[in-house]
């Protein structure tokens, strides 16, 4: 698969001045998009990015190229979700939280224990109500979600075992920047503490907090288990990205390039979550190999802690819109 954040500063010297020229002049009417992300490449959703870049290119008949930038080359989740206004990025992956910063009700799929489990999850991702709330956001900000991307579920990682919410009392945690992130925590009496993405490993190592939270995928991909001894199984948010292109680039494509860019990226979605739900199955030997100690947690009664909040001052969607996601697949 090419490399397409690299892929036109390799061509002339590979090619020479003659092929490069040529190429210039064929490639002139082919619009060059940014999709950015904060995830590093050997993860899944940098691989079908890649791969979305690839099939929009191929599918467009090389009106449209794209290159990817991963790990934050373009900013953290806050600048990205900007840029897509800006329009100094086309398309993201971004959390719900993120999302729900500029239209509340799509932060509900980023609840703590808001989903029973990954059933209840993939049958929000194919609802309706999917559909109303990203059509809201639509509305609300001008960018258009089009897929929901399992992330997996989150954990806490920390070098003591945490079994029952009183062992969180008065423990550091890092969360990302969005409120709905801090609602387990508050809900368990622990204090949650905003760090950016690149910068958790280190703040870890150095003691500034105690724990974080991520899906398996996540723990190994930055490495989180080299400085955390236990991986404590809350489960306690089953977590999504939503891949968005902005509204000025969303604007200015045909009726037929959108269905393209909305067929593709809702493909590898799907493989997206298929990647992550094998990597979740894998994981806890591995990591059991690396010499962590894989935690059960008493998953009820941090569940017990955290249900009345979804009514509180943190709920960032009304009651209807609630009671309709819980009846989902009941």
């Amino acid at each position: 698969m090419r490399n397409h954040r690299y892929s036109r500063i390799r061509l002339p010297s590979l090619l020479g001045a003659a092929l490069f020229t040529a190429s210039v002049s064929a490639s002139s009417a082919a619009e060059n998009l940014r999709f950015a992300h904060v995830y590093e490449t050997t993860e899944p959703f940098h691989e079908w990015a890649l791969w979305a870049a690839d099939q929009i290119e191929e599918r467009t008949d090389g009106r449209y190229t794209m290159e990817v930038y991963p790990a934050a080359s373009l900013g953290k989740e806050e600048d990205i979700n900007e840029g897509l206004e800006l329009g100094t990025v086309d398309a993201i992956y971004t959390g719900t939280q993120f999302a729900g910063r500029a239209y509340g009700p799509i932060g509900i799929a980023g609840a703590a224990y808001m989903f029973r489990d990954f059933d209840h999850w993939q049958a929000f991702a194919d609802s309706e109500l999917f559909d109303e709330i990203a059509k809201g956001y639509q509305d609300q900000t001008g960018n258009v979600p089009l897929a929901l991307n399992y992330y997996g579920e989150r954990h806490v990682t920390s070098n003591k075992p945490i079994n029952e919410p009183e062992d969180m009392q008065g423990l550091k945690i890092r969360v990302p920047n969005a409120p709905m992130y801090m609602m387990m925590p508050q809900a368990v009496g622990a204090n949650p503490t905003p760090i950016a993405f690149d910068e958790v490993y280190l703040a870890l190592q150095q003691g500034v907090v105690d724990a974080q939270e991520n899906p398996l995928p996540t723990i190994k991909a930055k490495a989180f288990y080299e400085v955390q001894d236990y991986i404590n199984l809350t489960g306690h948010i089953t977590d999504s990205l939503i891949t968005i292109v902005g509204g000025p680039r969303w604007n200015r494509l045909s009726e037929e390039d959108q269905q393209i860019f909305r067929e593709v990226f809702q493909e590898a979605a799907v493989n997206n979550t298929r990647s992550i739900q094998q990597a979740e199955a894998e994981l806890v030997a591995w990591f059991e190999e690396q010499g962590n100690t894989i935690n059960e947690v008493n998953r009820e009664r941090f569940r017990e802690a955290v249900l009345p909040a979804h009514h509180g001052s943190a709920a960032t969607w009304d009651e209807q819109t609630y009671e309709r996601l819980q009846a989902i697949g009941q």
